[in-house]
C-alpha cells in the first residue's frame, strides 16, 4: 500500500510539472550590410512582461479600455547584447566572421541547454530592401527555449 502512494504521489508530481512550462526568446540579428559597417548582436530579454497590459480587444468594430497602453511603455530596459560581427567586411562577405557568430551563438545555446532550457524552435526571416544597389538588409533567427 505505501509503494502504490508513493507511486501515486510520484506520478501526481510528474503531471503538475508538466504543465508548468516556462519559455524564453533569445533573437540573433546578423546585419546584410555591406563594407561592415552593421550591427549584429544576440538579444535576450532579461525583464517579465505581462502582454495582457499590451492586448486590446474589440468587439463591434469598438476598443475596449484594457490593453490601452502606449507604445514607449512596452519597452524593457532590461536585456542582454551579445556583440556578434556582420556578414560582410569591407571586401564582400566574410565567412570567418560567419564562422566566428556560428561559435558565438553555439555557445550561448550550450549555456541555456547547461541551465535546463531545451531548444523547441527555430523561425528564421530576411529583410532586404532589393533594390539597386541591395546594399542592407537584417537576418533575423528567434531561438525558442521550454524549461
Amino acid at each position: 500500500m505505501k509503494n502504490f502512494i508513493f507511486a501515486s504521489l510520484l506520478a501526481f508530481a510528474a503531471c503538475f510539472d508538466a504543465a508548468a512550462q516556462e519559455y524564453k526568446v533569445v533573437t540573433v540579428v546578423e546585419s546584410i550590410v555591406t563594407g561592415g559597417v552593421g550591427r549584429s548582436r544576440i538579444i535576450e530579454a532579461t525583464t517579465e512582461m505581462d502582454s495582457e497590459a499590451a492586448t486590446t480587444e474589440r468587439t463591434d468594430g469598438k476598443k475596449s479600455d484594457q490593453g490601452d497602453v502606449k507604445r514607449g511603455d512596452l519597452k524593457i530596459e532590461g536585456f542582454k547584447e551579445t556583440k556578434l560581427l556582420n556578414f560582410f567586411s569591407g571586401v564582400g562577405i566574410n565567412f570567418q566572421n560567419i564562422a566566428s557568430n556560428d561559435a558565438l551563438i553555439a555557445d550561448r545555446i550550450n549555456g541555456l541547454v547547461s541551465e535546463g532550457w531545451s531548444l523547441e524552435f527555430v523561425v528564421s526571416g530576411v529583410e532586404s530592401d532589393a533594390g539597386k544597389p541591395d546594399s542592407q538588409g537584417l537576418y533575423i533567427t528567434r531561438l525558442i527555449f521550454k524549461k
